[in-house]
């Protein structure tokens, strides 16, 4: 049976009346349609666009499909209906069309350098050996690749980058060559510097950015999912490393204190933001509107925060939004959650791939 929802539709807000046929939009009449939701705020479902689902809380790697469904499905009762998990160490392939399970973007293994990332979460390789795992884990994922930038180097006591810069490049060129796009993690100043220039297509957290790099990125058209939530954890971090790396301390402090600044730049750069949690690991899953509550204490406007975990994120991922046969995946709230961002923690209604969640 088709379903029939009227509200104001964002993003334009206009009171309208659209029909859910299976697994599509259209906004022409359908008869006999049942009417789910009458009045309120529908926006296109919203997307957590760096997540883990192959990874369970506490950085151990789940070790069934029916874990990573729990998690997903914390997030699909949040109103966040696709997701891009952003490295996994367990596959799981099966859940890409699964119903009840929200919209996803998979990268394979996070690649890392040797001996100086998450243990059991990463594949960790030597320079010779990063283009061909790149073009392996393209295979592994559904359209991304997860590359390591930079993690702390306790011969240096501090973060530094995990391969020189030809290595990037090259391991960028290798997801490009594979059909798959390249996200970064990385902290440090120099570690995306060099992978901004690598052409990374989404910098992941992006702390050391600059102003100058953040132009870069605009130009270039590279996106940045901030994480707000995982750089607020950088203090308990720093306490855990100050007896052996005082000076790794210091710096990851410096780096989570400025970070707001540095997003606000990048928005008014015109640097494509998109929302991520980094749940999995040391961040649980459903936390999409503290998210944007934090992108909002940095500045950024509600409306384009809105945009930026909803339809625009939808659009970047490839999950067509509200549109005429765009994906029937839609959240209701009962206020204009652009007037109030708290609102988004309070779906009156979730609809995901045609079929109502609640």
């Amino acid at each position: 049976m088709a379903l029939h929802v009227r509200g104001a539709v964002l993003p334009e807000g206009d009171v309208r009346d659209l029909w859910l046929v299976g697994d599509r939009v259209t906004f022409e009449p359908v008869g006999g349609a049942e009417t789910i939701s009458d009045g309120g705020f529908v926006v296109p479902g919203l997307v957590d666009a760096h997540c883990h689902l192959g990874i369970a809380y506490g950085a151990k790697p789940i070790q069934s499909l029916d874990e990573a469904r729990e998690l997903a499905v914390i997030d699909r009762d949040a109103g966040v209906l696709a997701l891009r998990d952003a490295g996994s160490p367990y596959p799981y392939p099966e859940l890409d069309d699964e119903a009840g399970i929200p919209r996803l973007a998979r990268a394979g293994r996070h690649v890392a350098p040797q001996r100086r990332y998450l243990r059991d979460i990463g594949v960790e390789v030597a320079a010779e050996d990063v283009a061909a795992t790149v073009a392996a884990q393209a295979k592994a994922g559904n359209g991304w690749v997860k590359l390591v930038g930079d993690w702390i180097d306790r011969g240096v006591g501090d973060l530094a980058p995990s391969w020189d810069a030809a290595t990037m490049t090259t391991a960028v060129e290798a997801a490009h060559a594979a059909g798959a796009r390249a996200a970064v993690h990385t902290f440090s100043e120099e570690g995306v510097e060099i992978m901004v220039r690598a052409g990374v297509d989404s910098v992941e957290h992006g702390t050391g950015l600059s102003l100058d790099l953040i132009d870069e990125m605009a130009r270039r058209g590279t996106a940045l999912v901030p994480t707000m939530i995982n750089i607020r954890t950088f203090g308990g971090i720093a306490e855990q490393a100050r007896e052996k790396f005082a000076g790794y301390a210091d710096h990851m402090i410096a780096l989570r204190d400025r970070f707001p600044g540095v997003v606000r730049a990048a928005y008014e750069a015109g640097v494509p933001i998109y929302l991520g949690t980094d749940a999995g690991g040391g961040i649980r899953h459903g936390l999409q509107a503290e998210e944007m509550l934090l992108l909002r204490e940095a500045g950024l406007p509600a409306a384009d925060i809105i945009a930026a975990a909803s339809w625009r994120a939808r659009e970047w991922l490839g999950f067509p939004g509200l549109v005429e046969g765009g994906l029937a995946d839609l959240v209701v709230y009962e206020a204009d959650p652009r007037a109030d961002l708290r609102v988004v923690k309070a779906p009156k209604r979730i609809v995901l791939r045609g079929e109502v969640i609640r």
